[in-house]
């Protein structure tokens, strides 16, 4: 059961490696409530071990964020990232 108290609500990390080209690369999800009460969907992705970008998406409700982080991990787990 997550702590009611945490503002994080869902978290996926995916996963792109490719040795021939010595890359690795993560896509993250998080859903997230901010001290105002805030719904937001926060993106990140880069290679691995550096900070990235960074992109937030606000939603009127937990539901409307759901669905589309759903949909984000869908169209990069076609775009050859995985769950480890």
């Amino acid at each position: 059961m997550p702590d009611i108290r945490s503002p994080i609500r869902h978290h996926v990390v995916l996963y792109r490696r490719d040795p021939e080209q010595g890359r690795a690369r993560y896509y993250s999800l998080m859903i997230e409530r901010d001290l105002f009460g805030t719904i937001r969907l926060v993106h990140n992705w880069g290679q691995v071990g550096s900070k990235g970008q960074e992109k937030v998406e606000l939603f009127p409700d937990e539901a409307e964020a759901t669905q589309a982080l759903e949909a984000w991990a869908t169209i990069q787990r076609q775009k050859g990232y995985a769950d480890l």
